[in-house]
């Protein structure tokens, strides 16, 4: 039995998905002018309302994109530091800790007061460049901190700005008939959630003045229903072996699948992937030199350590396939989507959050992959501060050994907070895991 010694970066990133990191810069600096121009503003969390603000002519801030972005490029600290110094302990969901703090100084920034631990500096290069919204719309599902996230923003801003709260209920999975999209209970809460979903353009007609634009939302969810369907059909070349990409790559699709406007550019990017996805599979490039295992992602990912562990698992001659967050997220079920009458099929994909799941749903979702991508090893991260993700992962690995043999670790980390990882707990754990790994398979050739 051997393991692979780090040596060198072993990936093969995929380089389309570069185009997708300028629309996201591009559509953050268009967000910096929005009150130049004379456009509302709305911050909101959770769920992919952006559909909607964009058939109401809104620009739109979603709060955890921009936590993850600073994460992302390591200028997350001035942003926690103004929400510490604001009264938000390090044990919150970091997410929200980091957009908090943004909300905090783009607050200050509009009333011209400093901080006293942020220079303005920072506060113009980082979170101040946000613009002040105009009113909040929360959408979240299966977590009690998101539920309370907008709230939490609402008063930070002096209670003075308008807020609704779109209420999308659990799917806990619990009655006889209940499973993944099916049951009596997945019937009941698409009809609630697409009253709230018209309940929300109500609110949104109030507060723009204007008619809202049905022609344009389903226009707009006819591009984001097609950049689903390629995306999807990209991610299903990923059974082969080796991989010709990885869980990386869709991680770096995220942005563009989550908020981004729908539009033709969203459709050709994903098409751009799936073709080059298709022209690796061709030349046979692999994403992963020397592909020995095959591991599943559960958890959300650390935006900080996000290059460093692609390269970390690489070395070990690990691919990492496919994750909870990417694969069980993000319009993932498009054929639930009618253009012409888009909101209960867009009301259905926000119940199907991968928070938002009893754990039936979840070990079903599971399995399922663990066959679909021939998976060897799950990676679970433990989310120091966000427990609705990290809550059901030890009855899952269990469940994984139990039904089909699949060995796992656990390491810990965050999602936009560094100080919580430890580099020797994962590489001892990640280890441990591929020996594992071995020796089962030794086993099969006895």
């Amino acid at each position: 039995m051997s393991i692979a010694i780090p040596q060198k970066d072993k990936t093969n990133r995929l380089s389309s998905t570069r185009l997708g990191g300028k629309m996201t810069a591009d559509y953050w600096n268009n967000i910096f002018t929005a009150k130049e121009r004379g456009k509302h503003v709305v911050w909101y969390n959770g769920s992919a309302l952006n559909p909607i603000f964009q058939a109401a002519g809104l620009e739109w801030c979603h709060g955890e994109a921009f936590a993850a972005r600073l994460a992302a490029q390591h200028l997350e600290e001035p942003a926690q530091a103004a929400g510490a110094e604001y009264g938000y302990i390090g044990e919150l969901c970091s997410y929200a800790r980091t957009h908090l703090g943004c909300a905090v100084l783009t607050q200050k920034n509009v009333n011209e007061r400093e901080s006293g631990v942020v220079g303005m500096l920072d506060q113009q290069e980082l979170a101040a460049k946000l613009p002040a919204p105009d009113f909040f719309v929360n959408g979240y599902s299966g977590c009690s901190t998101g539920q309370q996230w907008d709230a939490m923003t609402y008063r930070v801003f002096d209670r003075k700005l308008p807020i609704f709260n779109v209420s999308i209920p659990m799917l806990w999975g619990n009655k006889p008939d209940a499973g993944y999209m099916r049951g009596e209970e997945w019937a009941e809460v698409g009809d609630y959630v697409e009253g709230q979903l018209r309940e929300l353009i109500v609110f949104l007609e109030h507060q723009t003045g204007r008619p809202f634009d049905w022609d344009k939302l389903s226009e707009s969810m006819s591009y984001i229903k097609r950049a689903s369907e390629l995306r999807l059909e990209a991610m299903e070349l990923c059974t082969l072996a080796p991989t010709p990409a990885t869980y990386w790559d869709w991680v770096a699709s995220i942005a563009p699948i989550n908020f981004l406007p729908g539009n033709q550019a969203l459709v050709d990017y994903f098409a751009g992937m799936k073709a080059e996805i298709q022209q690796r599979i061709v030349d046979g490039v692999s994403a992963v030199e020397n592909e020995r295992y095959r591991v599943y992602f559960d958890g959300i990912m650390n935006w900080n350590k996000l290059g460093f562990l692609t390269r970390k698992f690489a070395e070990y001659d690990v691919a990492v396939i496919a994750g909870r967050y990417t694969h069980e997220s993000f319009w993932q079920e498009p054929q639930l989507v009618d253009i012409d009458n888009p909101l209960r099929g867009m009301g259905q994909h926000y119940l199907l959050c991968p928070l938002n799941h009893g754990l039936k749903n979840l070990q079903e979702l599971l399995i399922r992959r663990l066959d679909q991508y021939s998976i060897d090893g799950i990676a679970f991260h433990s989310t120091r501060t966000c427990r609705a993700m990290t809550n059901p992962q030890s009855m899952l690995a269990k469940a994984a050994e139990r039904e089909r043999g699949v060995k796992s670790f656990f390491f810990e980390g965050d999602v936009a907070d560094a100080s919580f990882y430890n580099d020797e707990l994962f590489d001892s754990r990640l280890e441990a895991m591929l020996e594992a790994i071995d020796v089962q398979r030794m086993k099969t050739l006895i």
